[in-house]
């Protein structure tokens, strides 16, 4: 038995480098705190990873050649040569990623004769198609509204929060299912929905606010019966969509009424705020048939070229989530411009990939190769089983594929060197990790 050893290493040009095989042995001859795995105990299955197909990164793409956008879309969905990300996400009509405000409607169309995804047709639509071309495999796309059109909001404008009028509610329930429709003739398969993208914050962008009883009620009375009605019923609906630190209070009002519950496959989460992973487990406890997804996250504040710690913070929120119960992982934009956009009220983010679209440079961020220890080895369907640390300045989380393959992921995020004997089926294998590095183990 071997382990095939992966490493992204700080200060050095490892970047998902092979390391060679380690062998494992009765027992190692090196003393080391032991990392234990036990394939025989387990957890949840993985859907896969992936990124949102926003309108600023299909026009990013469009600003550069063809071969240049190409390889950006190889390097995330190619099976083997890329990060092989498996699912997707699309926002329904505008969201702080878009060149501006815009709708599939015209005003006050409340029965959606003019509804139209023309729009999605120019940048987004074609971004998707050769995505799936190069992974020859259907992606899994979750779709999120970030706001109703400005006629159906208290406020009269897709920005600055508001709420929607009630009675909107049947209208806004059917635009879902326009929209999935629309996608569908379009060729592009659609797996679910989030009910609405960060329902508790009002921002200067695309936002509509719910509190947890009004999104209970829109889904129970409005969004599940509709796409039932439209032949949609086998579409997912996921709650919340917003950070961890109030997802268990949120989930717990929601899908303790079984009417709305019936309808909703799970919950979204985001990272901003807080890194209380804890509130997963909680969610599971309580709700164990239903399933918890990472919808979104990223590094705000614009683009941070070179830095290190962007990939640290994507490697320890995936850990986190993993061990608590995630079964689905989906990043924010899956490429920026220079300045982090385009973004139409100028809330410039980093990516894993950054194009300088003034000279057609590509930049991987460290974050790039940080997703990669992950995605590129836990395969769709793995499942999580257990592992036991005895190290207190590692961060793991284990896996088993469909195959039998055990992938073991392990980062170091301090200054000090550290190095365990890897335990399983009772031999060993002695590895070091380096400060400031993320390891993949596939045994």
């Amino acid at each position: 038995m071997e382990a095939k050893l992966i490493q992204t290493i700080k200060g050095t040009n490892d970047r998902l480098a092979e390391k060679g095989m380690l062998p494992f042995e009765e027992k190692s001859t090196k003393e080391a705190p032991a990392l234990k795995i036990t394939p025989e105990e387990r957890y949840q299955r993985m859907m896969g990873f992936g990124g949102a197909f926003t309108e600023a990164a299909a026009y990013t793409l469009s600003q550069i050649s063809k071969e240049k956008r190409m390889e950006i879309i190889e390097s995330y969905f190619h099976p083997v040569e890329g990060l092989a990300y498996s699912l997707g996400r699309t926002h329904i009509h505008s969201c702080d990623f878009s060149l501006e405000n815009y709708t599939y409607v015209e005003d006050d169309d409340e029965e959606l004769r003019t509804f139209s995804i023309e729009r999605d047709h120019q940048y987004v639509i074609p971004f998707i198609k050769d995505a799936v071309k190069t992974r020859k495999e259907e992606l899994t796309i979750l779709s999120s509204p970030w706001s109703p059109p400005a006629w159906m909001k208290t406020n009269n404008e897709m920005n600055n929060g508001g709420k929607l009028l009630p009675e909107y509610q049947n209208a806004w329930a059917l635009y879902y299912s326009k929209y999935i429709k629309a996608m569908e003739e379009a060729g592009i398969p659609i797996w679910g929905v989030t009910v609405q993208n960060e329902p508790d914050a009002t921002q200067i962008w695309d936002s509509c606010r719910y509190t947890a009883e009004e999104e209970r009620d829109f889904v129970r009375d409005y969004l599940g019966p509709t796409l039932e009605k439209e032949g949609l019923g086998d579409k997912k609906i996921v709650i919340w969509d917003h950070n961890r630190d109030i997802a268990y209070e949120r989930a717990r009002t929601v899908l303790s009424d079984p009417e709305a519950a019936k309808y909703i496959w799970g919950t979204g989460i985001h990272w901003y705020v807080s890194e209380e992973f804890e509130n997963l487990t909680k969610i599971h406890n309580d709700f164990p048939d239903k399933h918890i997804m990472f919808t979104e996250g990223c590094i705000e504040g614009g683009v941070q070229l070179g830095a290190w710690h962007t990939g640290e913070r994507y490697g320890r929120n995936i850990i986190g989530d993993l061990n608590n119960w995630l079964e689905g992982w989906i990043d924010w934009n899956l490429v920026l411009d220079e300045q982090g956009g385009p973004n139409h009220v100028g809330n410039y983010c980093d990516a894993p990939i950054i194009v300088d679209t003034k000279n057609g440079q590509v930049h991987y961020n460290s974050s790039y190769y940080y997703i990669g220890h992950f995605s590129k080895y836990i395969k769709p369907n793995a499942v999580r089983i257990k592992h036991e640390i005895e190290h207190p300045a590692l961060q793991v989380v284990a896996f088993q594929n469909e195959d039998n393959s055990v992938v073991v992921v392990v980062m170091n995020e301090t200054d000090e060197a550290a190095q365990t004997n890897l335990v399983l089926d009772d031999k060993v294998c002695h590895v070091e990790f380096p400060s400031h590095s993320i390891s993949t183990l596939v045994i």
